[in-house]
């Protein structure tokens, strides 16, 4: 009974609230990206250089690789403004994502990869561990700049799992 429970942060801009979804797709998160970094110039151009994504939306959320970028563009700096533009996310992304999504060339490489997709994730982790751990330190969830959701599933308990900002009391 103890446990507060923080209130969901009332939407930004009159009575709707604003949602960014952002789609996963390993790889093809180069996708959403872009079209994010097209984005932010646009309101760059409205509402001045300072403008980020994080400004304009009461919940951002995404899966798998969405979830990453929701992260990166709401997470804060010292100045608890978005530590990432969106469009440091595309050279991110290119810089990083051969090592967080490795390929396997070949037969061999295709059966390896069918087989540890049937026991286990196609990825390790491993390198996206690391790379989150450097980029955002001991950023929690709750000190998102605006409310966040990562839907995600537990591949051990065979369930979903959500990480959110925010805790609705029931």
């Amino acid at each position: 009974m103890g446990e507060t429970f923080s209130p969901i942060r009332p939407p930004t801009y009159g009575d709707r609230i604003t949602i960014l979804s952002i789609d996963g797709g390993g790889i093809r998160g180069i996708i959403p990206r872009v079209m994010l970094s097209y984005l932010e110039s646009q309101l760059q151009r409205l509402d001045g250089p300072n403008a980020r994504l994080a400004d304009y939306f009461d919940v951002v959320t995404g899966t798998s690789t969405g979830g990453l970028i929701a992260a990166m563009l709401t997470a804060p700096n010292d100045d608890q403004r978005p530590l990432y533009a969106a469009n440091k996310l595309v050279p991110f992304y290119l810089q990083h994502a051969p090592k967080i999504f490795p390929q396997r060339k070949g037969l061999c490489g295709w059966i390896i990869t069918l087989l540890t997709q049937l026991f286990g994730p196609k990825y390790n982790g491993n390198y996206l561990h690391s790379l989150i751990n450097d980029r955002l330190g001991e950023t929690r969830l709750d000190q998102a700049l605006t409310n966040i959701v990562i839907p995600t599933f537990d591949i051990k308990n065979l369930q979903p799992t959500i990480f959110s900002s925010y805790h609705v009391p029931v």
